[in-house]
């Protein structure tokens, strides 16, 4: 029978092995505040897993994917709270485009060291931080939000909500630390699926806000996430557990150079580009499709009440969708898969520039769900494609492909976020320049061929694979 994870603050003379069915650990479910972290760790290990691994690993799943669940939802209040400023706020669709990509902004540049808060911190405190973290953006906008405050102010209080962008990057890496290779794929993807239902659940709860209290009232939608918030960092201290510093890959995968290492692979770039492709999109159209509705078909949605009606439709379905791009990518390839799915995002996006030259809203929403769609599918294929790269570059370094896949993680995750900052500021030159969204439809139309052309072109062309180690990603 395998010994059972130990605590720091074990006596020396305790038994080298528990029985089963009375773990003494620190990762027993308990009501303390103080628990020490495990020190003995062994996801790999069959029996160890069995008997404790699985039970402690599955509670912390679960706790992490309802802390990233509300980062997500906090890092997209401004896409919902943007529909509640009327022409009492006396700001136009561009400064409103403005307002959302700023938390993109953040969000994108704190997921690199919010990687490498749980190595230093420990996951379940950095969790209790980070979850805390997200009541500064709510009852900052709390507080502001009223007709009359400065532009200049609502910016910076809209910056602030990009703290609920970086807590994918460190619930990944916490849940990446407690789960074996065999169950990674399946943890991860139900961890950042969870995430990032979160942009279409604050929208829902915009929706109802603005069906009921109406649009002079979004302290509201703030007033529901506060208590919320709160749940998610008492449920973190509650119910997660720290892993002591070289127990597991969190230490040795986030070592001191690791991110300098990494930086120096061309993947790196390759990846992050596909990423921005992918999870940039997917992003930055969940923040701006509502105003987008808006301002392209306001004779049909003139209120914010109509144009919330949908604007929840396309994110939910990205994101639940995300686990299914994994799985295609198990069966066929994550290089296979990423190649389709951008050339069929250009496709739709294609359609979606009909659909605006001909005024027509049903084909315009259809093509836009299924672009959502796709982006989702493209995330967790292209996030798969990450750790097969330096598996097939490294094949008898396992402990060094698994070091520079940990911090690709956390640094594509921090680039591909960027990409909702450049689909922002594409829709906010496009309709200020009057064309309707046209120009902002053909760069991303051009950006998913460039993205196509390169993974056939690095990961699919004859010989490309025998580069990497001889096989195809």
């Amino acid at each position: 029978m395998s010994p059972a994870p130990t605590s720091a603050s074990a006596p020396a003379s305790a038994p080298a092995s528990a029985p089963a069915s009375a773990p003494a650990l620190a990762g027993h479910p308990s009501t303390s505040f103080s628990r020490p972290p495990i020190t003995d760790w062994r996801p790999e290990d069959e029996g160890f897993w069995r008997a404790f691994g699985a039970r402690i690993a599955r509670r912390n799943l679960i706790q992490s994917v309802f802390c990233e669940h509300i980062g997500f939802s906090v890092w997209s209040l401004w896409s919902v709270l943007v529909l509640f400023l009327g022409p009492a706020y006396h700001i136009d669709p561009a400064g409103k485009f403005v307002l959302t990509a700023l938390p993109n902004a953040l969000g994108a540049v704190l997921r690199v060291p919010y990687t490498f808060a749980v190595a230093r911190f420990g996951g379940r405190n950095w969790t209790i931080v980070s979850a805390l973290l997200l009541l500064l953006p709510t009852l900052l906008a709390a507080a502001v939000l009223r007709p009359g405050v400065s532009y200049g102010l609502l910016l910076v209080v809209a910056c602030t909500a990009g703290v609920g962008g970086g807590n994918f990057a460190s619930s990944m890496a916490n849940i990446n630390a407690f789960y074996p290779d065999r169950h990674k794929g399946r943890a991860l993807g139900l961890n950042a699926g969870g995430g990032n239902v979160g942009v279409a659940v604050v929208q829902l709860v915009g929706l109802a806000v603005l069906a009921t209290a109406g649009a002079g009232h979004p302290r509201v939608l703030l007033a529901v996430y506060v208590p919320l918030i709160v749940l998610a960092a008492l449920g973190a201290a509650l119910r997660m557990d720290n892993l002591a510093p070289g127990t597991t890959a969190v230490s040795r995968d986030l070592a001191r150079h690791a991110m300098r290492d990494v930086c120096r692979e061309p993947h790196t770039w390759v990846i992050s580009a596909l990423y921005v492709g992918t999870f940039g999109s997917f992003i930055g159209f969940g923040f701006a499709f509502g105003q987008v509705l808006q301002v392209q078909f306001h004779g049909q949605f003139g209120t914010p009440v109509r144009a919330a009606e949908l604007t929840f439709l396309g994110p939910l379905l990205g994101s639940l969708i995300r686990p299914v791009g994994g799985w295609l990518a198990d069966r066929f390839g994550g290089a296979v898969v990423t190649l389709w799915t951008f050339v069929a995002m250009a496709a739709a996006t294609g359609v979606i520039l009909v659909a605006s030259a001909e005024h027509s809203l049903p084909l315009f929403i259809a093509a836009f769900t299924v672009l959502f769609a796709l982006t989702g599918v493209g995330n967790g294929a292209t996030y798969k494609m990450i750790p097969s790269v330096f598996r097939r570059k490294y094949p008898d370094a396992p402990g060094e492909a698994r070091r520079r896949s940990t911090a690709l993680i956390g640094l594509a995750a921090a680039i591909g976020a960027f990409g909702g900052v450049l689909v922002n500021l594409a829709f906010r030159a496009s309709f200020q320049s009057g064309d309707q969204g046209r120009s902002a439809y053909l760069a991303f139309l051009a950006a998913y061929a460039v993205c196509a052309v390169l993974t056939a072109t690095v990961y699919l062309r004859r010989g490309a694979a025998t580069r990497i180690a001889g096989k195809a990603v």
